[in-house]
C-alpha cells in the first residue's frame, strides 16, 4: 500500500506556472511508476502525464511542451510542473502510483494504478 499527499495547487491566471508534489510512502518509491490524472467539472478522470521507475515519460497531447513530469527518489515524491497554463486545465490533480505488475504500455490507463491520492485544486483564470 503506499500512501500520497498532493501538495502545490491553488488559483492562478492563464500563462502563469504551477509546480504540484506528491510525496509517497509505504512501499519503496524508486521502483514505483507514477501517474497525474485530472477532473474537471462534469468530466471523467483524465490522464495528464506518467513517468516510470526508470523515468521514461509520457504526456497526453494536450499538455505535451508544457507540462513536466519529474521525480526525485531521495525524497520520494513526484512533481508535475505546470507552465502556459490555460484555463482548460482547470481540475482536481491527482497522483498516482503504479499497481503491482504495471504495464507501460498502459500507462494512460487508471487501471495500471493501484493508489491516489486525495487531489489539488488548479484553477485557471482567464
Amino acid at each position: 500500500q503506499v500512501q500520497l499527499v498532493e501538495s502545490g495547487g491553488g488559483l492562478v491566471q492563464a500563462g502563469d506556472s504551477l509546480r504540484l508534489s506528491c510525496a509517497a510512502s509505504g512501499r519503496t518509491f524508486s521502483t514505483l511508476a507514477m501517474g497525474w490524472f485530472r477532473q474537471a467539472p462534469g468530466k471523467g478522470r483524465e490522464f495528464v502525464a506518467a513517468i516510470s521507475a526508470n523515468s521514461i515519460t509520457a504526456y497526453t497531447d494536450s499538455v505535451k511542451g508544457r507540462f513536466t513530469i519529474f521525480r526525485d527518489n531521495a525524497k520520494n515524491t513526484v512533481y508535475l510542473q505546470m507552465n502556459s497554463l490555460k484555463p482548460e486545465d482547470t481540475a482536481v490533480y491527482y497522483c498516482a502510483a503504479g499497481r503491482v505488475n504495471y504495464r507501460w504500455l498502459y500507462y494512460y490507463s487508471p487501471n495500471e494504478y493501484e493508489n491516489w491520492g486525495q487531489g489539488t485544486q488548479v484553477t485557471v483564470s482567464s
